[in-house]
């Protein structure tokens, strides 16, 4: 049985050529860069234990401490009973080793009271300038002196002793005294703006980002809360780490769009290149941010008369440092 011949009429778009004809699907460009290891460091930093969890980490300290103290006991004083030199031996090392543990609780106590301190000084300064305390301003400026080790300046303080203007007060101690703090807080940033950008780019690992992300933010906090006056130990470190990851989980800070890659020279081009540079100048921009948002919490004045960094400067120096010194 034979069929005859069928017309269909066709409609549609002319024929693709090559100049037409729409790119390829490349799946490694399917997302954008969305600062992954950032993220991932942010929610590990701004993690809060629940009351259960404290309890938790309490009694098993508190356990491992008693199980500890009494093995030490136990060992020096069977030791001892069996050769009297070994034991005292082992009796002047443990001692040592309380000696150690005792002095780095007393440091990190003393870290702790520096945190608190350049808090109160924070909130000194801003209760003198919200009320127009001349007098108050004026304690604090000669306070951020002494802290700077700059209270046998005579010259400066005759001068703040000639404003009468609480924001005038504050405005030179920030001229006279933060300045150069801000530089090296900003020169911090910058290093580990760059460690982070490099780091994400090159290494393909899956968490050694996340891992560098975290302790380079670390660092970077650490160095800027100790060039302001408040050095901080192993739990003010983790302390400042929370409050400052918190508070731009809080703020939508750490959210990554379109402007955020665009603001940075070249990063909508090196995101097309390769995803993993555009991932860099992305983990890059969070770690400024938090760098920046780690000024806001750690500088005993607001800033006022001298000009807040900006996040388009830090990326552009720190980026193109980078791109240097990989030429």
């Amino acid at each position: 049985m034979t069929r005859k011949p069928m017309l269909f009429d066709v409609e549609g778009p002319a024929a693709q050529t090559p100049v037409t004809a729409p790119p390829l699907h490349d799946p490694e460009d399917a997302t954008a860069p969305d600062g992954r290891a950032m993220r991932a460091a942010a929610r590990i930093g701004a993690g809060r234990w629940s009351w259960f969890g404290r309890l938790t980490a309490w009694a098993f300290g508190l356990f491992t401490s008693l199980v500890v103290t009494v093995w030490l006991w136990d060992f020096v004083t069977g030791l001892l009973a069996r050769n009297a030199a070994l034991g005292t031996a082992a009796l002047v090392l443990a001692g040592a080793l309380g000696l150690a543990l005792l002095a780095w609780l007393l440091r990190e106590a003393l870290a702790w009271r520096r945190l608190r301190n350049l808090d109160a000084l924070r909130r000194a300064a801003d209760s003198a300038l919200a009320l127009g305390d001349a007098e108050g301003a004026r304690r604090v400026a000669l306070r951020i002196a002494r802290l700077y080790h700059r209270g046998d300046d005579r010259a400066f303080a005759a001068r703040v002793a000639e404003v009468l203007d609480a924001d005038a007060v504050l405005g030179l101690a920030e001229t006279d005294l933060l300045r150069p703090v801000d530089q090296q807080a900003r020169a911090a940033i910058e290093r580990a703006t760059r460690q982070v950008a490099a780091v994400t780019a090159l290494v393909p690992l899956t968490l050694a980002d996340v891992v560098v992300a975290l302790v380079a933010n670390l660092t970077m906090i650490r160095n800027i809360a100790a060039l302001y006056g408040g050095r901080a130990g192993i739990l003010g470190s983790l302390r400042l780490l929370r409050g400052v990851f918190g508070h731009l989980l809080a703020t939508g800070a750490l959210s990554v769009g379109d402007d955020l890659i665009s603001s940075v020279a070249g990063g909508g081009l090196l995101s097309k290149v390769s995803r993993r540079f555009g991932e860099g100048v992305v983990n890059g921009a969070l770690t400024a941010r938090v760098g920046l948002a780690a000024m806001d919490v750690c500088r005993p004045l607001q800033f006022q008369m001298i000009a807040r960094p900006k996040l388009h400067d830090i990326l552009r120096r720190s980026l193109t440092g980078l791109f240097d010194a990989r030429a």
